[in-house]
């Protein structure tokens, strides 16, 4: 069965101007152009839409998507199966996040006792699950499952005041990142200012700190494109800029 463009559009509920996009970036071309000049999809291209829409829920970027999926081993079923595992994790986080909300509601009416370890359970496991679908298969391979698992485990318990403490710290971080990076000198007393501040926000779920998994880490941020984009969000350049800060407070420890 083939579609003209609005006709897809319709059943995939997007804009045409977006497959028109997907057509001009070469993530999604139409099987043929008519007589008339319509884009006209058939079922291959309306499985690939599919897919697409796929990564786009689990907030894949179109440049990521376009490099996977023009990939010439790309396996359609390879990826409905790591979609499905992601959807999957997706709901248990929702699910957890639901439950502690329904908790807070009953502890609001006075229907039930919630203790304040309970009221950020979810957001602790949202971010170890979050951290480990990004990340999980780079930090394991770098520093192996045990580490990784303290690591967790020791997310997983921490106190209401130290998880505070931990997200207030991370914020402090981005917030001088670009200020520090002004100097344009990694060893400024801002620079390393905001290297001691990475390093103490290590220490809330690091199980142990080492000057050469610090080293490591901030070596990452710069090799790897998502962690490098987690940093250069904020300012150009800040990613380099905080692993050359972190190099220059690690040697002088």
């Amino acid at each position: 069965m083939e579609y003209t463009i609005s006709k897809l559009a319709k059943i995939a509920g997007i804009s045409s101007r977006t497959l028109r996009y997907y057509d001009e970036i070469n993530l999604l071309k139409p099987s043929r152009i008519n007589s008339s000049g319509y884009r006209i999809y058939g079922q291959n291209e309306i499985d690939r839409l599919q897919q697409i829409l796929f990564f786009r829920e689990l907030e894949v970027d179109l440049e990521t998507i376009i490099q996977i999926m023009n990939e010439p081993d790309f396996d359609q079923m390879t990826a409905l199966l790591h979609h499905h595992n992601k959807l999957v994790q997706k709901r248990a986080r929702l699910d957890k996040l639901i439950e502690t909300i329904d908790k807070t509601i009953a502890h609001q009416k006075g229907e039930s006792v919630m203790s304040n370890e309970e009221k950020f359970e979810a957001f602790k496991e949202n971010l170890i699950t979050e951290n480990e679908q990004k990340y999980g298969e780079e930090i394991r391979a770098k520093y192996g499952n045990k580490t990784v698992d303290e690591s967790n485990a020791k997310l997983r318990g921490m106190s209401k005041e130290d998880y505070e403490a931990m997200e207030l710290l991370g914020n402090e971080i981005f917030e001088l990142l670009p200020k520090a990076l002004a100097t344009g000198d990694p060893s400024s007393d801002l620079a390393q200012l905001l290297a001691a501040k990475h390093k103490e926000w290590l220490t809330y779920s690091w199980s142990s700190y080492t000057k050469e998994a610090h080293k490591g880490l901030a070596e990452m941020y710069v090799a790897d494109e998502r962690f490098k984009a987690n940093y250069d969000k904020t300012v150009e350049g800040g990613t380099e800029f905080l692993r050359d800060a972190i190099l220059v407070y690690v040697d002088k420890q």
